[in-house]
């Protein structure tokens, strides 16, 4: 039975950044701290009726940093003052593009973050930008506020989407320009997807490119595996499936969630709610509803028919496409909106099912060959 509950929660719709493949409808609004208090009050007493112990609450946006940081002092308070009023515990994330990151930060990173931010850069970058500007402005500005942020002792995490540079360049170059060059030791590599309005930088993705990506990420584990494993380096997803296939805990993706819609919401600042942050800001068709125009969360998830396409999805998985496959019970039919965005329905398997077995298969090997060699070491002590 699940104890937990994950909000993505859009503190702001506004950003500093103008990057052309961005699935976000930008507005101006930003949440209030009296909305955040109704927000969480209704979530909160949602976990109460469902006996729920955790709140992992994500802070996004638009750019999470365009409020300040004592907006989130304030509302560090606010949560910890209700979830301690009804017995939950909350732990929150922070993911920014740390273009508007100062020492100023330091605090609230520190004291409500865990002292780690997450944030995003790709290789070679193509489409993150400054409004009006080149990538190349983005660039310095990024590596410049990362340097600061892990001189003040913040550990950063960095999410980067390959394009069709990146295929070109190849794995041995991506890897060494983030550990190398940039010392980033902790970084997920994520999959393209074309959602929200459509552009030309995402008729650009490559995303039919399975094959070539399938071979991207196969040679980036052979790298990791020999260069960055041993040494502590992260690069997820990597890292979660060797753990998973050496039978060791961990935590997997969302995209191979057995159904996003049982642990996982996200609510932004007009109060919208919708499966994730990619639902919320670019599909209102698939909104659930609004937390400010309702009286009780529960209700609202459960009478909301979008939702229910999201339950409906993983039975019809079973029946269509997924049933004689191996890693059924790792994926789960893969990501629902990576689906939505390429095939136009829920009803269909991850576009990115080739690639996923790939790493799937590289990495139970890995995990068989560690476990040989740690086998063997133990016989030779």
């Amino acid at each position: 039975m699940k104890s937990h509950i994950s909000l993505i929660l859009l503190s702001t719709l506004q950003c500093n950044a103008d990057c052309e493949y961005c699935f976000e409808n930008k507005t101006t609004d930003r949440l209030t701290l009296d909305r955040l208090g109704e927000m969480i009050r209704k979530v909160l007493d949602y976990m109460v009726e469902k006996s729920l112990a955790t709140l992992n609450i994500y802070w996004q946006g638009g750019e999470a940093m365009l409020l300040p940081p004592s907006w989130y002092e304030r509302a560090n308070e606010l949560i910890r003052r209700e979830a301690e009023a009804r017995g939950k515990q909350v732990f929150h994330g922070l993911q920014s593009n740390m273009l508007s990151y100062s020492s100023r930060w330091n605090k609230v990173i520190a004291e409500m973050f865990g002292n780690s931010v997450g944030t995003s850069l790709d290789y070679p970058n193509l489409h993150r930008k400054l409004l009006g500007q080149s990538p190349d402005g983005y660039n310095e500005i990024w590596a410049r506020r990362v340097r600061e942020a892990r001189a003040a002792g913040i550990e950063v995490q960095v999410i980067a989407v390959p394009n069709k540079a990146t295929l070109e360049i190849g794995a041995e170059r991506f890897y060494s320009h983030f550990v190398d060059e940039l010392g980033i030791t902790d970084f997920q590599v994520n999959t393209p997807f074309p959602g929200g309005a459509e552009t030309a930088a995402k008729k650009e993705l490559p995303v039919a490119e399975v094959e070539k990506l399938s071979r991207f990420y196969r040679e980036l584990v052979d790298i990791w595996l020999e260069r960055g494993y041993r040494n502590g380096v992260r690069v997820g997803p990597l890292d979660a499936l060797l753990q998973h296939f050496s039978h060791q805990p961990t935590t997997l993706p969302c995209i191979w969630g057995d159904n996003c819609a049982n642990t996982m919401v996200s609510i932004d600042a007009r109060g919208y709610v919708a499966q994730c942050d990619c639902w919320v800001t670019s599909y209102p068709d698939y909104h659930f509803g609004n937390i400010f125009e309702c009286d009780n969360f529960g209700e609202l998830l459960r009478n909301s028919p979008a939702r229910q396409k999201f339950n409906e999805r993983p039975i019809q998985l079973i029946q269509r496409d997924c049933l004689s496959c191996d890693y059924l019970s790792l994926c789960h039919g893969g990501c629902p909106v990576r689906t939505y965005t390429v095939h136009g329905t829920l009803f269909e398997k991850d576009p990115y099912c080739g690639l996923y077995k790939t790493m799937f298969g590289r990495m139970e090997r890995a995990a068989r060959e560690l476990a040989r060699e740690a086998a063997s070491r133990s016989v030779a002590a």
